[in-house]
This record gives C-alpha cells, structure tokens and sequence, in this order.
C-alpha cells in the first residue's frame, strides 16, 4: 500500500471513486441476466451500507472536522452540515416535481429515479474527495477512515446501479442500454472525488467546511433513500443490517484509524 500513500489527493480520490463506480457498475450488470432482484438481498444491501455510513459521517467527517476547525468551530461545523442536507432536501423536491413523462407514469419515475441517484451521488463522491484530499495534506483524516467511508459508499453504490437499471430493464429498454444508464449514474463521483480533493488541497480553511458538508449531505441521503428502502421490507432486519454496517465502521475506524 506503498505506492497508494505516495500518491496526491486527487490521484486516491481518483482510484476510490472509481472503485465505487465501478461497484455501480456491478450492482448493473444483473440486467442482462434477468428483470428483479431479491428484495431481502437488497434491504439487506442497503440497512449495511447505510449503518456504514452513518458511522463514516461522525468518525471520517464531522470528528477530523472539529479537530481541525478554528475559532467558533460550532458554527463552522453546524453551518457546513445544514448545507450539506439542504442540498440534498432541495434535490428532493426539484426531482420531485420534474414535468417529465406526464403521459407516461412508469416512465416518469424511472427518469426521476435516475436523476435523484445521478445527483445524490454528487455529494457522495464530494465526501471521499475531501476525505482523500484531508489525508493527503496530514489534516486529521486516517487512512482506514477514508478507505472505509469508499466501501460504504460502494456498498451503497451497488444497489444503487440496480435501481436504476432493473426498472428501465423492466419497462421495455434494452439490456445493454439500461445496464450503461444504471452504471452512468456512478460516475459523476469520479468527478466530484477528483475536484473535492483539489479543493480541500488548494484552498486553506476549506477542509472544515467541505467535511460538515459532506457529512450533511451524507445524513441526507441515509435518511432519504437508503433507511427508507431498507426498512421497507422488516424492521428487524433492516436494524440487524444497520448495526452490524456501523459497528464494522465504527471498529475499523477506532483499532486502524
């Protein structure tokens, strides 16, 4: 792992986004085989992910946050993560209300589906950017925080791509077609893990910042769409599955962080 820590911010924000779209990727590819998948597997998949990054929001994020903050570190803190949820709360209600499809509901709900992930993953990638970027300029953030909170988004990712993909499998739209749109949605990470880690290594005072925001956003989505479709099929095991995502997180971080 040598080879890794030599690297700069962006160059890890790079590799990491990239693993994550490529478990979007995976979390696609079924569509060639069939239509649907396991609900258990999938609210198993997502109460995982989300316990994951439950965990990766206080000790990645908020944590080195408050470390590194100046002066009136609450406010800085309290600031960043409100903007961080509003932005994915205004998502929300923008993909909501978009006009698309009116005749068609089916259809309506695919595309509003397929923007909703394209853009939550936005913030997603923005964290492992800044946590990378954090890293690499000795800010506080330890490399098995950074490492985990990818996996946890992977994880998360993984699902993600059936989400998008299965439904426009399941509307008529071709294998390959649906399989290249599901995958699509992950790779705006790439992007915004490759500018967040620029950003948080080129401009000073960012990193408190950009980590509370991040964190926002990431409490937003949990709470938005992975909690949600989890629990959707039991609450028992959607509790067990998330759980068992923080206390993985939550141990990893505290014995390697």
């Amino acid at each position: 792992m040598e080879w890794f820590n030599d690297l700069y911010g962006w160059q890890q924000a790079l590799l990491a986004t990239t693993f994550t779209w490529a478990l979007t990727a995976l979390g696609a590819l079924p569509v060639f085989f069939c239509k649907s998948v396991s609900k258990n597997a999938f609210s198993l998949m997502m109460s995982s992910a989300a316990g994951i990054m439950l965990a990766s929001t206080f000790f990645s994020l908020l944590m080195p946050a408050l470390e590194m903050a100046p002066k009136f570190s609450y406010l800085i803190l309290t600031c960043g993560f409100i903007l961080g949820g509003l932005l994915i709360i205004l998502t929300d209600i923008i993909t909501g209300k978009l006009h698309l499809f009116t005749d068609n509901a089916t259809k309506k709900r695919c595309a509003v589906m397929c923007i909703a992930v394209t853009i939550h993953n936005i913030p997603e990638g923005l964290a492992i950017g800044v946590a990378f970027g954090a890293l690499a300029s000795g800010s506080g953030v330890g490399a098995v925080s950074a490492v985990m909170l990818a996996v946890g988004i992977g994880i998360q990712n993984f699902p993600e791509g059936m989400c998008v993909a299965f439904p426009l499998r399941a509307n008529g739209m071709g294998r390959f077609k649906s399989f290249f749109i599901g995958q699509l949605s992950g790779a705006v990470e790439i992007v915004a893990g490759v500018i967040g880690a620029l950003a948080v290594t080129f401009v000073n005072g960012i990193l408190p910042w950009a980590l509370s925001f991040s964190a926002g956003a990431m409490i937003a989505v949990v709470c938005s769409e992975l909690i949600p479709e989890s629990f959707s099929e039991g609450k028992v095991k959607a509790t067990v599955g998330i759980v068992f995502g923080f206390a993985v997180m939550m141990i990893l971080d505290i014995a390697f962080g």
